[in-house]
């Protein structure tokens, strides 16, 4: 799905079939998982929470999406890690 949001933010050198098709695909992942776009955001904030116990990320820059092929349906972080916080404090 990754590849599919890239492909849509790199549009120029796309037909308008092609970005019709991977705006569908898009669709259809997130129907075939049945996860509203409000879920989509709690589980991103519930990500970010936890991981930021343990690290300094940027999450501005992060990506969570969902993977799907024939069978099952994968979630995607892709979380920019500025730095790994001192464990020792806690």
């Amino acid at each position: 799905m990754f590849e599919v949001v890239m492909k849509l933010l790199n549009r120029n050198q796309k037909t308008s079939k092609e970005i019709a098709k991977d705006r569908l695909k898009v669709v259809l992942i997130h129907d075939r998982a049945n996860i509203s776009p409000e879920v989509m955001q709690a589980l991103k904030n519930d990500i970010i929470e936890v991981i930021s116990h343990y690290m300094d990320i940027n999450k501005n820059e992060m990506e969570i999406s969902l993977e799907n092929d024939d069978n099952s349906v994968a979630l995607l972080a892709n979380i920019p890690v500025n730095r790994i916080k001192n464990q020792s404090k806690r």
